[in-house]
C-alpha cells in the first residue's frame, strides 16, 4: 500500500479529499484508499502490484469483468476512427435500437454522458409533460447529484424535503417529497395529500444505495396503480439494475411498465454513458422535437456507444445471468452460515447478482432498518477482506456485485478471506 498512500497524499493537494467521487476516499471504513492500476476479468491490481477479487466492478458497469476482449476490440476500432464528432453516428443508432428492443417501454430514448444527467433530464421532462412540480423519491435512494434530489426526508412521512447537501437551495428541496422505501401507507397518504401536484415518482426497482433492498410486493405495483390514477409519471431508475438481472431491466422480470426509465453503467460498457427514455408522447417533448431543452457535447460518444453495444451483444448471446445469480447465492448462503456459527447479528440481502452484508439483527427493508447496522463491524470486515485480496464496496450502504468473469476459484478465495475476517470480529 506504500504507493497508494503516496499517491493519495499527492492527490489531496490537487483534488478535494484526494478523490473525484466521495465514496472512493474510504471515509466510511477508515484508512487510505487503494489506487488501482489495472483490471482483468474479475481482478484488479493496485499501484503496488497486489491483486484483488473485485466485487465493486466500477460500481456496476463491468458486468463482463474488466477489459473484456470484445469490448476492448470494439472501443479500439471506434477510437481509431475518431474519439468524438459532436454529430450523429451509426453507433448511437445501433445502441439505441438494442436498448429499445430489450426494454420496449423505452419507445424513444436519448443518450447522455452520465446517470445523473439522465435522471435530471427525465425529471425536467416529467414536470413539462404534467405541468406539475413535485417529485416523490424514497429515503436512501440515490439518483445522482442534481439539486432537487439531494434532499432528506422532512419530519413526517408526507412533509416536503429539506436540503441534504450544502449549496442546495431550500426552494429546490421543497419540490421533492421523500418517503420510506417499501412503505405503501406512506405512499397512499402522500398521494391523498399531494396527488394533483406530483409530476413523477422516481424509484430504484431494486434499491442498491442503502445496500441491496428488494421491493416487497405489492410496493412497485402500488406505485404503478397510484401514478396511473393521478396522471403522474412513474420513473424507474435502472442505472444500476438495467441489464444486471435480466437482458433488459428489472422491469422485464417484474412485468411493471414505467412511463420513463433511466439507464447508465452497463449500457456504456465501462465508459461514461447515461440514457433516458419512455413513452413516445412524453419523449417527443424533448428538443429539438419539443420544448424541453437538454444537450451534451459528448452525448452519444462513438467510443462509448461501441463499447456499450459490444457489452449488450455479449450479454444477449451468452446470457450469464443464471450462473451469476447461482454464484451469488452460494456466497450469500456461506456468509450467513459464518455469521450463525460465530453468533454474529448478520443479515445478507441479495437479488440475483447483487448483495450487501449488514451487521444487524434487524431485517433490512428500508433505510431506517439499514441504519441499525454496525458500520464499525462492517469496516473491520471490509479491511479483513482487503488484506486478503478481496475488494468489497468501501461503504456499508452500497451493493457488492458479481460479473460473468468471476470463477469458482474466485469464490473460494473470497469465502476463505471472509471466514478469516469474520473470525476476527
Amino acid at each position: 500500500m506504500r504507493k497508494s498512500k503516496a499517491l493519495f497524499a499527492a492527490s489531496k493537494k490537487v483534488l478535494p479529499g484526494g478523490v473525484d467521487s466521495p465514496v472512493r476516499a474510504f471515509r466510511a471504513v477508515g484508512g487510505d484508499p487503494v489506487f488501482m492500476r489495472s483490471g482483468a476479468g474479475a481482478h484488479l491490481t493496485d499501484a503496488d502490484g497486489k491483486s484483488y477479487v473485485d466485487y465493486v466492478l466500477s460500481w456496476g458497469p463491468m458486468i463482463l469483468g474488466h477489459a473484456h476482449p470484445a469490448v476492448v476490440r470494439a472501443a479500439e476500432r471506434a477510437l481509431r476512427k475518431g474519439s468524438s464528432f459532436g454529430a450523429p453516428t451509426e453507433e448511437e443508432l445501433r445502441l439505441a435500437e438494442a436498448v429499445r428492443a430489450a426494454l420496449p417501454s423505452m419507445e424513444r430514448l436519448r443518450f447522455t454522458s452520465s446517470g445523473t444527467e439522465a435522471v435530471m433530464s427525465a425529471l425536467r421532462l416529467a414536470r413539462a409533460y404534467t405541468g406539475r412540480e413535485l417529485i416523490v423519491k424514497f429515503v436512501g435512494g440515490y439518483h445522482g447529484h442534481a439539486d432537487s434530489l439531494l434532499v432528506a426526508a422532512g419530519s413526517g412521512a408526507t412533509t416536503l424535503g429539506r436540503p441534504d447537501s450544502a449549496g442546495v437551495p431550500a426552494a429546490w428541496a421543497k419540490t421533492t417529497l421523500c418517503l420510506p422505501y417499501n412503505d405503501i401507507p406512506a405512499v397512499r397518504e402522500a398521494f391523498r395529500r399531494h396527488g394533483r401536484k406530483i409530476a413523477a415518482v422516481i424509484v430504484e426497482p431494486v434499491a442498491a444505495n442503502m445496500g441491496v433492498v428488494a421491493p416487497e410486493p405489492p410496493f412497485l405495483e402500488t406505485l404503478r396503480e397510484l401514478t396511473k390514477k393521478s396522471k403522474t409519471l412513474l420513473i424507474f431508475d435502472e442505472v444500476i439494475t438495467g441489464f444486471r438481472f435480466f437482458y433488459g431491466g428489472a422491469q422485464t422480470g417484474m412485468r411493471i411498465t414505467p412511463d420513463l426509465t433511466t439507464l447508465g453503467k452497463i449500457v456504456g460498457g465501462g465508459f461514461p454513458v447515461g440514457c433516458y427514455g419512455g413513452r413516445r408522447e412524453v419523449m417527443d417533448l424533448v428538443a429539438p422535437q419539443g420544448p424541453v431543452y437538454q444537450a451534451g457535447t459528448l452525448s452519444g460518444n462513438p467510443v462509448a456507444m461501441a463499447a456499450g453495444l459490444a457489452t449488450l451483444d455479449v450479454l444477449r448471446r451468452e446470457r450469464p445471468y443464471a450462473r451469476m445469480a447461482e454464484m451469488t447465492r452460494v456466497i450469500v448462503t456461506e456468509l450467513r452460515g459464518m455469521g450463525r456459527f460465530k453468533g454474529l447479528p448478520l443479515q445478507v440481502n441479495h437479488v440475483a447478482s447483487m448483495f450487501t452484508v449488514f451487521f444487524t439483527e434487524t431485517h433490512v427493508r428500508d433505510m431506517a432498518s439499514a441504519k441499525t447496522s454496525d458500520t464499525k463491524a462492517y469496516a473491520r470486515f471490509f479491511h479483513g477482506l482487503l488484506e486478503r485480496g478481496v475488494y468489497f464496496p468501501p461503504a456499508q450502504f452500497e451493493a457488492a456485485m458479481l460479473s460473468s468473469a468471476h470463477s469458482t476459484l474466485d469464490l473460494e478465495r473470497t469465502l476463505d478471506a471472509a471466514a478469516r475476517a469474520i473470525r476476527r470480529l
